[in-house]
């Protein structure tokens, strides 16, 4: 896909801040640290239009990033970050759940897990909730370019032995492993929502 444009458009902390046009929407989801920002960037061939940081637990509200004036990326707070208070854990969790529950403008998640590690219980909770209440998504295992090609091929069967339901991509921000194929299964998704 030609990216023409792409823009921050507002941070959103509540439900009545969320966007109101209906146009639809791409979600990003997963633990804090796990290379959202940089994905987003690297999709989009942009060097920072999403900010990256080395504290993870940054993102604490739902970022809109309107794409070519036709649809929505959209960044939800990192999630499992020990380092933050209980009540922010649970306002972020809160966040995400009522997002993805009643977004109607929902075209696709991207669930990212990193590919050095197998799935955390978080991973795995978000993983099952997702299958239980039917939503398109795919899982992108970032950080491929930090594993040998033996060591990724055996970290991506851990990944799909763990989240069986799931398809897994490997992704690197730094190599563009796995941008093209992302990007074809974002087309698809917004071709199905246009239907």
């Amino acid at each position: 896909m030609k990216i023409t444009s792409a823009e921050f458009v507002k941070s959103a902390f509540e439900r009545s801040h969320w966007t109101t046009d209906r146009l639809p929407e791409i979600a990003f989801l997963g633990r804090s640290n796990v290379g959202k920002s940089s994905l987003i960037n690297s999709l989009l061939g942009r060097r920072a239009l999403a900010r990256t940081s080395n504290t993870p637990g940054r993102t604490q509200s739902i970022n809109f990033f309107l794409i070519n004036g036709e649809f929505y990326f959209v960044d939800l707070p990192g999630y499992g970050y020990a380092k933050v208070s209980k009540s922010m854990r649970s306002d972020w969790g809160q966040m995400a759940e009522e997002y993805l529950s009643h977004r109607e403008s929902l075209a696709l998640c991207i669930q990212l897990v990193d590919s050095r590690h197998a799935p955390t219980s978080l991973d795995k909770q978000l993983n099952e909730w997702l299958v239980f209440n039917d939503k398109p998504h795919i899982i992108a295992a970032t950080k491929a370019d930090k594993l040998s090609s033996n060591k990724l091929r055996k970290s991506l069967s851990i990944i799909e032995d763990e989240l069986p339901e799931s398809t897994v991509i490997a992704y690197s921000s730094v190599t563009g492993k796995g941008h093209d194929f992302l990007w074809e299964q974002i087309g698809k998704a917004l071709g199905h929502f246009a239907k």
